[in-house]
């Protein structure tokens, strides 16, 4: 089985909602703020249509494949150019420590 060939050819940006807290210390989410921008590569696995709110609607997956790091979660997203891919999931290589795959869906 030979091995997938990956290019980190894509500038992304990672980043995650920023905001203040009330008076009960609970954060109030007002704006995006950069985390980090890296070398990426981005692969789109499928595309599904799904009926929504009486409204067909299409689902864009995708695979981005960044440097390995550990300050990622589910709660953060990826811009890349005007497109933003919402992470559903963090995937670390964790017995090599080189990559880390986001499971990502195109953000509508």
């Amino acid at each position: 089985m030979a091995a997938l060939s990956y290019t980190m050819n894509r500038r992304v940006t990672l980043q995650r909602l920023s905001g203040n807290r009330d008076e009960w210390n609970q954060l109030i989410p007002d704006e995006w703020g950069d985390v980090a921008t890296v070398w990426a590569d981005i692969r789109h696995q499928n595309g599904l249509e799904t009926v929504k709110a009486d409204a067909q609607t299409s689902i864009v997956k995708a695979s981005i494949r960044i440097r390995y790091r550990t300050d990622i979660d589910a709660s953060m997203r990826v811009k890349y150019g005007a497109l933003i891919y919402s992470i559903k999931a963090v995937l670390p290589d964790l017995v090599a420590k080189r990559h880390v795959d986001l499971v990502c869906e195109l953000a509508s």
